[in-house]
């Protein structure tokens, strides 16, 4: 018996007013799998995943996760479904350490008749467990965030989201202005939750990261999918044109927002 997909979108729409952000959108996601989603600036990517992580809802269409239709009205209900977003900015508190961020709001305590105290033990103890899950080499429990490195404020962010059982990531630019080294330490995080049976949602504007991390990829254009297809059958520079142009390659099934190519490269 086939597994059903962990994320499967069909025909998903929304609009602001008179514009079309997402335009009939279809798009899956299984478990050990990262799917590139790229596109400039407008191009509603950002719109998509928000519709899936509970921020917007949507217009017209059907979300299923995990083979059920579900409503996705808030945030909570998202998280509830395993679905977390590890957003460009972190989020992270920068005067608290690894297990204060952690638990942040969702404080582990004891209560004494009307008074809460906090178990930091067992706080620590639980960050330190899921840490070791992407770092087993992270040494920085105790320090506050504000002095930890780009890969290392990444690491506590994704180990919060799996803290709570996420079991759908949505990672938006996560090597946006890091380093070569910062970098490649976000790459073996994402390998890792991938390993571990975790499907990404992957937003970016480096065509790097997506060759280097990413299985199947769809860029939009105005709302709309340009192509989607396997990384495999792609060279980056035929993604820059479905990027930049909307060019899809003939080997790629196109969207409605693709313009196509002939066999000679001429668009058509």
């Amino acid at each position: 018996m086939t597994q059903p997909h962990l994320v499967n979108m069909q025909g998903v729409s929304k609009s602001f007013g008179g514009i079309h952000a997402v335009k009939g959108i279809d798009l899956t996601l299984d478990a050990g799998e990262v799917v590139a989603v790229l596109g400039h600036n407008g191009a509603g990517k950002s719109t998509l995943m928000k519709m899936l992580a509970g921020a917007y809802q949507r217009d017209l269409g059907d979300i299923q996760v995990h083979g059920q239709s579900v409503a996705l009205s808030s945030p909570a209900e998202a998280h509830d479904l395993g679905i977390e977003t590890i957003y460009q900015t972190l989020a992270l508190a920068d005067n608290l350490d690894a297990s204060a961020n952690l638990f942040l709001g969702r404080e582990i305590a004891w209560r004494f008749g009307p008074f809460r105290v906090m178990d930091q033990a067992r706080m620590r103890d639980q960050t330190a467990q899921v840490i070791a899950r992407l770092n087993p080499h992270f040494d920085a429990l105790d320090v506050p965030c504000r002095s930890l490195s780009g890969g290392q404020r990444q690491t506590i962010a994704i180990a919060r989201a799996l803290q709570f059982d996420a079991r759908i990531l949505i990672m938006d630019e996560p090597t946006a202005a890091l380093g070569p080294h910062e970098t490649a330490m976000v790459a073996d995080l994402t390998r890792r939750l991938k390993s571990q049976g975790l499907g990404i949602f992957l937003i970016s504007h480096d065509v790097h990261d997506v060759f280097d991390l990413a299985d199947r990829f769809i860029v939009m254009k105005g709302g709309q999918e340009v192509g989607s297809g396997r990384i495999s059958e792609v060279t980056k520079d035929e993604v820059l044109g479905m990027v930049i142009m909307g060019r899809c390659p003939a080997q790629i099934r196109p969207g409605p927002g693709a313009s196509m190519l002939d066999e000679h490269g001429a668009q058509t």
